[in-house]
């Protein structure tokens, strides 16, 4: 890219430079046709040599000055006859001009008198011309900076007062009318802002008392700054406001200032480092010293000369055209480094941001691993306490068994004794058959007792339907411990199965107790069969009925504390009921714990990926903000090199600034390209290509390994 860069630099150069020769030509050839106008048709003129026209010009520049000095009187003074006196001497100077330079030529009629302000305005702008040419081309012959004694800078700087100068109004005071080109040169300070420092210093110098002193010292410090044609442009563009200042007619009003803009871009080329606190800018008088643009023919320079000064131009501004884009590229680069420190600040506080995120996660990650082994260990706890209390109402339970079971054999002990009395009565009820009405009155007694027994019986189903019930409450009880541990599933299918042994042995005892009450029935219809039997035996019975009731009272009161057993084991159930319920709750809390624990793993996973990737980036931005400032630091290089190296004249080298060894006939100087220095033929042997060079050049020692160095650790 740089390559293209410096041919299309080159190929701009170029052409700037075939422009730029017609616009240094046109010297000659406004001399030429004024030449033609006043009747030097028939002489050629050379193109080699400039020096032959200017000698017309000048006779012409001092003939117009008179003359615009009394059109102006005869303007101003429109009643005087002196108009007449005044054009006839310039009417014969022309004519005896016209006649000593040209020898038998024809006589041509008399043009009507042109306006005295173009003719001014044409003769500044071939004066501005010629100072502009004499200037560079003796700034680049003699070296690049120049002084404020500078001849050829000098008489600039008064043309260029004059061009100012030209049609501007005077300002009235009460003292006397005052014409100052400070005026106009302090609006530039209004268009362009960066003149402002200029401006200011322009007024703060010391030693400066007049507007016209301020005014020099101002174009001075542009010259300088090499901003002279911008200044200008942009006060040219404001013509609205320069009618304040100039007339109709003026200079700065017309065409003629533009084009002399135009020329002062090739200013450009110089550098000036003009002193202006010990000068007396105020009572400099301004006036044109034509001498330094009059040469003479048998002196000016030959065509090689010419062909040295234009090779010399165009490398000077393929020089200057590369710095500029240098600068350019140095100015996006910076731009593009304030861009990537910014973003990497950015960058830099997101990471923070995260890491501070991932840490606080990590914290309460924590915080919930606490609260997460605390509940765990309450439920463990709360399990073992509820295990052991299991196990207590489980041994209750077994104990309650026992003696349910101790009194079902009591029960059937009973029923069998009954069994075999009545079995005994029967036998009676045999031999006492004609006891009829005795054996009603016991037969009645034993109706009542068979609906006591029959009560019994029903309160008897009653507690195994409650036994049930608590059964069926432990077994769901049981499920509940099944989801919260292992431990209580395991025990909770043991208690499953104690409970359906438990039914079937329940289901068993009501299929007894119903084969009893078919028993019972047949040993009604039995009964009613030996009613005429058992009338005999009614007193004996009445002993027994005695001793049956005794019995029952013994079974009312022992089913009453059976009764207050059930209920303390309904209320023991409950209290396990609404433990279950709290387990149950404390599950889904902590199924909920390990929702959101997944939920906080998965996120930290995603910032885990996130902060890898940000930290990819941030070494990718590293490596290319290593590149940029590499990059930076060569075009840093190059640019001082390019700018800081001065080129070393032929008379300031006695020695070799390596060797030390003094020059001679045979040992010749020679230049670094790189650094400017001169050198001998041993310590410049070597030849590099250079950005400002098209092709490898001649090149010393030290920078030729400096290069080396720079161009293998920018390969690297």
């Amino acid at each position: 890219m740089a390559d293209e860069a410096g041919e299309t630099n080159t190929a701009v150069e170029n052409s700037e430079v075939k422009h730029a020769d017609p616009e240094v030509l046109e010297v000659a050839t406004d001399n030429d046709t004024a030449d033609d106008d006043q009747g030097r048709k028939d002489e050629p003129v050379a193109e080699s040599t400039w020096s032959a026209p200017i000698l017309s010009l000048a006779r012409r520049a001092t003939e117009t000055i008179s003359s615009g000095v009394s059109y102006g009187a005869a303007l101003r003074n429109p009643t005087s006859g002196s108009t007449s006196t005044a054009n006839s001497p310039i009417e014969k100077n022309s004519d005896n001009d016209c006649n000593s330079s040209v020898a038998g030529t024809k006589k041509l009629p008399v043009l009507p008198p042109k306006d005295p302000m173009s003719i001014e305005r044409s003769n500044l702008l071939s004066m501005m011309k010629l100072g502009i040419k004499v200037l560079i081309q003796s700034s680049l012959s003699l070296g690049r900076t120049l002084d404020s004694d500078f001849p050829p800078l000098q008489q600039f700087f008064v043309v260029l007062e004059h061009c100012l100068k030209h049609g501007l109004k005077a300002k009235k005071s009460f003292i006397s009318q005052n014409k100052s080109i400070w005026g106009p040169l302090e609006l530039v300070e209004k268009l362009c802002p960066e003149s402002a420092d200029i401006a200011t210093s322009a007024r703060d110098l010391p030693g400066l008392k007049t507007g016209l002193g301020r005014a020099r010292a101002w174009l001075h410090l542009a010259l300088m700054q090499k901003k002279v044609a911008d200044y200008m442009k942009a006060l040219l563009d404001r013509k609205d406001l320069l009618c304040e200042f100039y007339d109709p007619g003026a200079l700065m009003m017309e065409e003629e200032g533009t084009v002399i803009v135009g020329m002062l871009v090739g200013l450009n080329v110089i550098d000036a480092n003009l002193c202006i606190k010990g000068e007396d800018l105020d009572s400099q008088v301004a006036v044109i010293d034509f001498s330094l643009y009059l040469k003479d023919p048998a002196n000016s320079e030959t065509p090689k000369d010419d062909a040295k000064m234009t090779a010399i131009l165009d490398q000077k501004h393929y020089i200057e055209e590369l710095n500029r884009h240098l600068s350019g590229t140095v100015t996006d680069l910076q731009a593009k480094m304030d861009s990537l420190e910014k973003t990497n600040s950015k960058l830099v506080e997101e990471l923070t941001a995260a890491t501070d995120r991932i840490n606080s996660l990590r914290e309460e990650q924590e915080q919930l691993k606490n609260e997460n082994r605390s509940i765990l260990q309450s439920s463990q706890k709360k399990e073992e306490a509820t295990l052991q209390d299991s196990q207590v109402e489980l041994e209750t339970y077994k104990q309650t068994r026992q003696g349910l079971d101790e009194m079902y054999n009591v029960v059937w002990k009973q029923y069998k004794e009954e069994k075999r009395i009545r079995q005994e009565l029967e036998h009676e009820l045999e031999l006492q058959v004609g006891l009829k009405q005795e054996m009603e009155v016991a037969m009645r007694l034993l109706e009542k007792d068979t609906h006591e027994k029959q009560d019994t019986l029903a309160a008897l189903r009653l507690q195994l339907d409650q036994v049930k019930t608590l059964n069926l409450q432990m077994f769901h009880k049981a499920q509940d411990w099944e989801r919260e541990a292992e431990r209580k599933q395991e025990e909770a299918v043991q208690l499953e199965q104690k409970m359906s042994e438990m039914e079937k042995a329940m289901v068993e005892l009501e299929q007894r107790l119903q084969n009893s009450e078919r028993e019972r029935r047949q040993s009604d219809q039995s009964d009613k069969d030996m009613r005429s039997e058992l009338e005999g035996k009614v007193d004996s019975l009445q002993k027994q009925l005695t001793d049956l009731d005794t019995l029952r009272l013994g079974l009312e009161t022992e089913l009453r504390s059976e009764k207050e057993q059930r209920q303390s084991m309904q209320k023991a159930l409950q209290r396990e009921q609404d433990n279950s319920i709290e387990l149950r709750t404390q599950l889904q809390q902590l199924q909920g714990l390990h929702v959101e624990l997944q939920d906080l793993k998965h996120e930290k996973q995603q910032l885990q990926q996130t902060c890898e990737q940000q930290e990819q980036a941030l070494q990718e931005m590293g490596l290319h903000l290593s590149q940029s400032k590499l990059k930076m630091e060569d075009f840093k290089e190059v640019n001082k090199a390019l700018k800081g190296h001065a080129w070393l004249k032929d008379d300031e080298a006695t020695q070799c600034k390596q060797c030390q060894k003094e020059f001679s006939i045979s040992r010749r100087k020679h230049h670094c390209r790189n650094c400017g220095d001169i050198y001998c033929n041993s310590c410049s042997s070597n030849e590099l290509a250079l950005p400002s060079y098209p092709r490898p050049v001649r090149v010393c020692d030290i920078c030729h390994s400096l290069l080396l160095q720079r161009s293998s650790s920018t390969g690297s």
